[in-house]
């Protein structure tokens, strides 16, 4: 079996268990995904498999991914997923939600949201210098070195940059229920993405 699935974050809600407490979950639209290509550890190195997910019309491919797609419906994301034994898996095969279980520790990966090119305060939670006249700094950073000794910046300074935008794995998740039906999963707590964005679920132990 695969060690995850792909899905659509959709964003939060909340739901009652028996006993009256309020849980805040996050709405998963989780698979189905279809078996593109198997790698090998003989041939490619390790044991994937290539799956697709959210299929697109055969007109939106070009001619190297119409060959890529030949024995399937051509997809709009293309991932690789770990698998425990690569022989039970066949080119084709269709995984969904009944690859999980309520109850399971999962994590969710995905990127963050992007926030555009922010300073110090915003990005790394700086106090900032005092907002009093006389002073020039305000939100600046400040000081980011030495003069002399050693006559340069080390990396991984604090600094402003891009904000966001990042591989983010959120660990510790649990699924709360599985609706079969309408291929969605309900995982208890935030998951990293804007509404819409592409996540991967993935077992975890934590």
């Amino acid at each position: 079996m695969l060690n995850g699935l792909l899905a659509r974050k959709m964003g939060m809600t909340q739901i009652f268990q028996d006993d009256g407490t309020v849980l805040p979950v996050t709405v998963l639209q989780a698979g189905p995904m279809t078996v593109v290509q198997k790698k090998t550890k003989d041939k490619d190195g390790c044991d994937h498999v290539q799956v697709g997910f959210e299929e697109i019309p055969e007109r939106k491919l070009n001619k190297p991914a119409k060959g890529h797609f030949k024995d399937n419906s051509p997809t709009r994301f293309l991932r690789e997923f770990e698998v425990e034994d690569i022989d039970q898996v066949e080119v084709g095969q269709v995984f969904g939600v009944d690859l999980f279980t309520e109850g399971e520790s999962v994590a969710v990966s995905g990127n963050s949201k992007g926030k555009g090119f922010t300073g110090v305060m915003k990005r790394h939670g700086f106090h900032g210098q005092p907002a009093s006249h006389g002073h020039r700094g305000h939100r600046g950073t400040g000081s980011i070195g030495q003069c002399a000794t050693p006559s340069r910046v080390f990396k991984g300074k604090k600094m402003h940059g891009r904000h966001g935008n990042s591989k983010v794995t959120q660990l510790g998740l649990k699924i709360v229920k599985i609706l079969a039906e309408e291929k969605i999963v309900l995982v208890r707590g935030s998951v990293p993405g804007p509404n819409g964005g592409l996540v991967k679920i993935l077992k975890s132990n934590r």
